[in-house]
């Protein structure tokens, strides 16, 4: 589609609620699942950090029993 100025572009022929609308909607639904996947990625990086933590204390525990 051709415009003659900026102006008419951001019109959009008219339709320029709807077009504009659609592409924050769709901007926006983009950044929030972005960012909740980042929080989401950290959340599962520390379960298993703590799960290899708690192993290693298991571990300590089973060895120290042994030198008894």
């Amino acid at each position: 589609m051709y415009f003659e100025s900026l102006s008419d572009f951001l019109a959009m022929g008219g339709y320029s609620a709807y077009v504009w609308s659609a592409f924050g909607i769709t901007f926006a639904s983009m950044l929030i699942l972005f960012l909740l996947s980042l929080r989401r990625g950290n959340q599962l990086l520390e379960e298993v950090q703590s799960k290899i933590d708690r192993q290693a204390r298991i571990d300590a525990a089973k060895n120290m029993e042994n030198t008894l």
